[in-house]
């Protein structure tokens, strides 16, 4: 799997104008090596990636060593012991580097400068190239492997959110749900929470991110629980809007129309559609309904090693969807000082259209 995955990364080195590519982005790095170790902050890193046509080099240091040297079969570990950018020369020579490509959107101002002044000592100096997308682009298409890990967390997420929801009670504040659903990831053997949980209730149900506060949950209003797990490193993420004693008929109105055309998507979605197409299915019928003005986000994003990631299923910057490809089907609508419905699933692309991943059946 890692050998095929290096093989295609090294197939773009011509057209990218490099012959070395620097790979630091932490699930774009465990994508190509296998090296799961995670990085603690921004201006931190547990490894550093330098492939070339014909070598593999991971570059770690020395607490990492260990882990790096279990996890990854078809790099050579190199532990270094004065820091990054003082290893670079030798990388440099070793791998004959002239033109470096790095990952314009993740390496941090102070680290570039850092490394393009080492570069530029080398005789002759060497080229700092930046690239956008040469990782993510593999990632849009899942492995059987990745579809099975994507499935098992949207089961268990399911799971969690079902008992959730059956345990809701009056009075409940929205960070004891959202703690209680952190709980029991960790009581079930899930790596953690795949994004901090969304819990809105009542007039903060508007807020399409919300952060969960001190607030109880009451009657006849809507508790948006925007939920993810992870399981091996892979991401669930779906969304229940439910009521405790049902829903005011003004939101009863709302959450059909919301959940119409979610189902209406779902069920039209299909290979060679693009995602700006995908994307107006839902968004046409919140619009016949007289919503549009109320749904401000993009219909879905991808979701593998990360909660959002390639494709972005919005109306703008069109992606032709293709096999393979698991993304969100999120259509909402938020009305400010009042409230909101989100309702969320998790689809895989397939030769006969979208399958539903995410399993949970708390719909009105």
């Amino acid at each position: 799997m890692f050998e095929n995955r290096l093989s295609r990364i090294r197939s773009k080195f011509e057209l990218l104008g490099i012959d070395t590519v620097w790979i630091t982005q932490p699930q774009n790095r465990r994508y190509i090596s296998g090296f799961k170790a995670a990085d603690g902050q921004l201006d931190e890193s547990s490894g550093s990636l330098f492939i070339n046509k014909e070598k593999a080099l991971l570059l770690t240091d020395s607490r990492y060593t260990i882990q790096a040297q279990r996890e990854v079969k078809n790099f050579e570990v190199i532990t270094h012991k004065e820091g990054l950018i003082n290893a670079l020369p030798d990388v440099f020579n070793q791998l004959n580097t002239r033109r470096l490509g790095f990952e314009g959107g993740y390496l941090i101002w102070d680290l570039y400068q850092k490394a393009k002044n080492q570069a530029s000592l080398q005789s002759p100096a060497v080229e700092l190239v930046a690239i956008s997308g040469l990782v993510e682009d593999l990632r849009k298409i899942k492995s059987q492997e990745e579809i099975d890990l994507l499935s098992s967390s949207a089961q268990l997420m399911g799971n969690i959110l079902a008992q959730v929801i059956q345990e809701l009670k009056i009075g409940q504040t929205e960070r004891d749900i959202a703690w209680k659903i952190e709980s029991l990831i960790h009581e079930r053997n899930g790596d953690g929470v795949s994004f901090p949980p969304i819990v809105a209730s009542g007039e903060n149900a508007a807020l399409p991110h919300a952060t969960p506060t001190n607030k109880q949950i009451m009657e006849h209003e809507p508790i948006i629980l925007d939920v993810g797990s992870i399981v091996d490193g892979y991401c669930s993420d779906m969304t229940r809007t439910v009521f405790l004693g049902g829903p005011s008929s003004y939101f009863k109105e709302i959450y059909h129309i919301v959940r119409e055309a979610q189902v209406t998507a779902i069920r039209s979605i299909k290979i060679g559609m693009d995602t700006v197409e995908a994307d107006s299915i839902a968004r046409d019928v919140i619009k016949k309904a007289g919503f549009g003005e109320f749904f401000g986000h993009s219909l879905g994003h991808g979701i593998g090693l990360i909660t959002h990631e390639m494709p972005y299923v919005g109306p703008r910057n069109p992606v032709v969807l293709q096999e393979g490809m698991v993304f969100t089907v999120e259509p909402g609508i938020y009305m400010p000082g009042k409230g909101g419905i989100r309702l969320e699933e998790m689809v895989i692309l397939e030769k006969d259209g979208a399958r539903v991943l995410t399993t949970n059946n708390n719909f009105l």
